[in-house]
């Protein structure tokens, strides 16, 4: 199977690059008296400057979360980094990374549905999505004209039953062929293997429809309407073996009655499904989120 590499002719995003190189360091470990210290002095004794810093202590788990984004003058290798504070990281039992400022790339995938991929493009190309879009696959062709029109590369994948396996393949040699760090699972209306979603782990986000656990299946809006809700929300979360169990990342919720027909109820529960989404892969790619087991922390 050949896989053609990414367009040339995409559309580069309209907002112009800060030209200041910057780097992230995101960690986690046991709480424990000196890890500021450490980490604050390893960054001063390298002329870096401090831009952002979060850090968050889970006393009920003695666990202790930081992210710090820094900047210096020459710039900085994250492998000599890396290197550098390992005497540290073994101090303090900590997982850790640092991350440069190259923005990660997107596999996008969508099926039906185009509000999710309608939104993540134009913030793509508005400079806010904080990623790259490098291609746009589907089980359909529907989305096609959106995703062509955007200078975008579309593939069209089509499923069944018989052929699951092989279409789950041409996704992950679409990851290695296009160089891709997230997949985004766009209203993809696909349930993926536990293989697949062992060796997406951390890196796939999926778009659900309500809040976890409740309304699952393929018309939750009409669900919701006839129980009578009074909020209407949608789950951005990472994709694990468990249907819609994954970690989750964002959460957005609006306010409704009953004058609210199933229609009415999606076209709301469609805003909410965007801004959920997109809040969770801009996060994501800003490396704001520190996955914790089942949860997550998120540096906002």
């Amino acid at each position: 199977m050949t896989i053609s590499p990414p367009s040339s002719t995409a559309v580069a995003p309209m907002a112009t690059a800060s030209t200041a190189t910057t780097n992230v360091l995101t960690l986690s470990c046991q709480e424990r008296p000196g890890i500021m210290q450490a980490v604050t002095s390893f960054l001063y004794d390298r002329g870096f400057d401090i831009l952002e810093h979060q850090q968050h202590d889970d006393r009920m788990g003695e666990l202790f979360f930081l992210r710090t984004e820094f900047a210096a003058a020459d710039g900085a290798d994250v492998d000599e980094l890396t290197a550098a504070f390992g005497s540290i990281a073994d101090r303090f039992g900590m997982s850790f990374t640092f991350h440069d400022e190259r923005k990660p790339r997107l596999l996008v995938m969508v099926s039906k549905f185009g509000h999710c991929l309608n939104d993540l493009i134009f913030r793509w190309r508005g400079g806010t999505l904080g990623a790259e879009i490098a291609v746009v696959a589907s089980n359909h062709e529907d989305l096609r004209p959106m995703a062509e029109a955007a200078g975008l590369e579309f593939i069209h994948i089509p499923v069944t039953p018989e052929t699951k396996p092989q279409a789950e393949q041409r996704m992950l040699d679409l990851v290695e062929a296009y160089d891709v760090d997230l997949v985004v699972l766009a209203r993809y209306m696909q349930i993926l293997s536990d293989s697949l979603c062992r060796q997406l782990e951390g890196r796939a986000i999926n778009i659900h429809h309500s809040f976890l656990p409740g309304f699952k299946g393929a018309k939750p809006y009409h669900q919701a309407h006839a129980r009578g809700v009074k909020l209407v929300g949608a789950t951005a979360h990472y994709v694990t073996g468990d249907l819609d169990e994954g970690p989750i990342i964002e959460q957005e919720v609006n306010r409704v009655d009953h004058t609210y027909t199933p229609q009415a109820l999606a076209n709301v529960g469609q805003d909410a499904e965007c801004l959920a989404l997109s809040r969770a892969v801009r996060w994501h790619c800003e490396h704001r989120v520190l996955m914790h087991g089942s949860s997550t922390v998120v540096f906002r």
